[in-house]
């Protein structure tokens, strides 16, 4: 399968979709990661009769060069198309992401009060100040990207299939979206969903998060999983919980 610039996808990263309604939800995969970390996830919301769309952001599930020139502009362009058209066709609509994909759920949501609800895993509100210097004389240095962020996952058993490594400009251009993000216009429910033992996020960003938007909060804690949480030992636990919030701000 290739993305519509004709990148060859890398097996089992594909986008996914499926027919349902009258609800849907719009699910977005993490930085460096793409959809397969999220699919268990997707199909779930399938399986309760929602619409879904999965898709792949742009520089993603090809390879590290591909996202080596995009930015948050271009994933949160996707996000925005993707959302429209699952908007368009369905009544309520419900937006789950995991990590950078949490950070374009709760961009959305400041954007379009209509969303029904937001379901953030291991969020992304905020990059350290302290990171970004280094990153900065990195690429000043000629050092384009570093060892894989991807990858945290406390089951032996489950593996992400992120990149091997991280794109520093892309970085740079995440850890400036935050001032993008207007969590206090959102005004939606929003479940937040949160490892305490994150080796990538830290924990603190749900709680920024939870103490800025103006809506409803509710939380979850994932005692037994690392930052992707949807494919760990709590996978379960997140599946269900999503669907029953989904549920619940659809009023199916």
């Amino acid at each position: 399968m290739q993305t519509p610039d004709g990148k060859e996808i890398i097996p089992g990263c594909e986008p996914w979709s499926a027919g349902g309604g009258p609800h849907g939800v719009l699910v977005l995969h993490g930085f460096t990661g793409n959809p397969q970390s999220m699919r268990g996830l997707a199909e779930a919301f399938a399986g309760a009769g929602f619409a879904v769309e999965l898709p792949l952001l742009p520089g993603h599930g090809t390879s590290v060069d591909d996202m080596a020139t995009t930015t948050w502009a271009d994933w949160s362009g996707a996000a925005e198309a993707a959302y429209a058209g699952l908007a368009a066709r369905c009544d309520k609509v419900v937006v789950a992401g995991l990590s950078m994909g949490g950070s374009l759920s709760v961009w959305l949501g400041g954007r379009h009060p209509e969303i029904a609800g937001l379901v953030c895993v291991n969020t992304v509100v905020e990059v350290p100040a302290e990171l970004l210097a280094p990153v900065q004389e990195m690429l000043d240095g000629g050092v384009d990207r570093i060892p894989a962020v991807g990858g945290d996952v406390a089951d032996p058993d489950q593996r992400e299939k992120a990149y091997d490594a991280t794109p520093l400009r892309p970085l740079l251009s995440l850890a400036g979206a935050g001032a993008e993000l207007a969590l206090a216009a959102i005004t939606c429910p929003v479940l937040i969903m949160t490892s305490p033992q994150d080796h990538v996020v830290d924990p603190g960003n749900s709680d920024k998060l939870a103490a800025a938007v103006a809506g409803p909060v509710e939380r979850v804690t994932l005692e037994r999983s690392y930052h992707v949480a949807t494919i760990d030992y709590d996978r379960d636990l997140v599946k269900e919980q999503a669907v029953a919030f989904a549920r619940r701000v659809t009023g199916g």
